[in-house]
């Protein structure tokens, strides 16, 4: 019984990248060897174990066969005869389909050494498009080295994947999985552009695919496509580290524009209230947990209200933050203004563009969360006021103090989407 470190801890101790979780291979060996050493079972498709002091995986050698559609269409047989060689050949990649053994000897039938020093993904076998899974880990892999190439033999049968179908029988929870993954590699634009040139963004995110070649106002956005914007958007987030949340909203913050008639471009007026539709459905398709759904239809809704924000009277700064949940979600509201500031700098030639708009909508989060509401409601119950009458004290309380921290301003103009043409006055436009 021979005990191999297999897949990306080989890969990345070869790129000299920080060490990540080692998974083992275990080679002419049973179930009941392992049991015997004090290894815990927690496979249920084939035999993996947990190391007993380490907690690392560890599973016997196995070959597999295609025997259905989709991820879990395959067959799996482990033996102690299953060679080292075997197992690796049902990899996705030749740079994952390497291995070391007890004495650190390198162990690479495939080429996967050359390929990463020359910087390419390449598939290992032709069973590689049994596993349309396969297709979303190129395409992440490719968000995180944007330096490798993607092989043209490799490409084509990613794109051999879409076309047999095999796409359209992925399991939401694994797009989800492989989609959220490649958002938070430090290149998430190339995800995307990997999944649109093998024509699986069209059958997953047909939503998205729909952005490109669309035309916006050129004097707000340079690089006039909206699918362009929507790279620029993406690596923006990247720049600041976003969370996946901020990443997922920013995905969908223009879906809208996608279903705006011909007739109308370059503009594209009421997208936001079509596009958090939109942003909504691809998120309840895919199963993406709350916090992203919720941030998702916010973003798409109330991004140009953000982005209009400099030119609202303090009534129409709280109403606007009424409508976000911002008082009762600051955190979210946070991250709103986070997706915002990616949003407004996804143009290219101004990525470093200031958006004072967050700096001026915290600051009214703030006073409006400090306000004395509970003097007010006291206030109001000693003077016999009920209901409605005390909750408009409330707001009275929150509006005084959000008039003094704008510096003043008593008007109730400044109304969202009073001007769906104009400017916030740093070039970013409502729509």
């Amino acid at each position: 019984m021979k005990f191999y470190s297999v897949g990306g801890a080989v890969r990345d101790a070869l790129l000299g990248l920080p060490a990540s979780d080692r998974d083992w291979v275990v080679v002419g060996g049973t179930p009941e060897q392992l049991l015997a050493l004090g290894y815990r079972p927690v496979g249920r498709d084939f035999p993996v174990f947990l190391h007993p002091d380490t907690g690392e995986e560890v599973a016997l050698a196995r070959t597999e066969r295609k025997s259905g559609r989709g991820y879990h269409g395959f067959s799996f047989h482990a033996a102690p005869e299953v060679t080292l060689e075997e197992d690796l050949a049902r990899r996705d990649l030749t740079i994952n389909a390497m291995a070391r053994d007890a004495d650190g000897r390198l162990v690479d039938p495939y080429g996967g050494e050359r390929d990463l020093r020359e910087r390419v993904l390449r598939h290992v076998s032709p069973a590689f498009a049994e596993d349309p899974v396969r297709l979303l880990r190129v395409a992440r892999f490719a968000a995180r080295w944007p330096d490798f190439s993607v092989a043209a033999e490799t490409m084509a049968l990613m794109r051999r994947i879409v076309d047999d179908g095999e796409v359209d029988h992925l399991v939401p929870e694994r797009v989800w999985q492989e989609l959220a993954r490649g958002l938070m590699e430090a290149h998430p634009a190339r995800l995307v552009e990997v999944l649109r040139e093998t024509g699986a963004l069209a059958r997953l995110l047909p939503e998205v695919e729909r952005l490109f070649g669309v035309p916006q106002r050129p004097e707000h956005h340079p690089e006039v496509d909206t699918g362009a914007h929507l790279l620029l958007v993406l690596q923006a987030c990247a720049r600041v580290q976003a969370p996946l949340t901020v990443r997922f909203a920013c995905l969908c913050h223009d879906l809208g524009k996608g279903t705006t008639p011909r007739a109308q471009w370059p503009r594209h007026l009421g997208h936001e209230q079509r596009g958090a539709r939109m942003a909504r459905a691809v998120a309840e398709r895919l199963r993406a947990p709350l916090d992203c759904r919720e941030l998702a239809d916010v973003t798409a809704r109330e991004h140009g209200n953000v982005h209009a924000s400099l030119a609202l009277a303090p009534a129409a700064v709280l109403r606007l933050l009424e409508r976000c949940d911002a008082l009762r979600r600051p955190q979210r509201f946070e991250e709103l203004l986070l997706a915002c500031q990616c949003d407004a700098r996804g143009r290219r030639g101004r990525e470093d563009d200031p958006y004072p708009q967050r700096a001026r909508l915290s600051m009214a989060l703030r006073a409006v969360l400090g306000a004395d509401t509970a003097a007010a409601s006291r206030q109001a119950l000693a003077e016999g006021l009920q209901g409605p009458a005390i909750g408009a004290r409330v707001h009275a309380a929150r509006l005084a103090a959000l008039r003094q921290a704008l510096g003043g301003g008593t008007g109730e103009g400044g109304g969202a989407g009073a001007a769906p043409d104009a400017s916030t006055g740093t070039g970013l436009p409502v729509r």
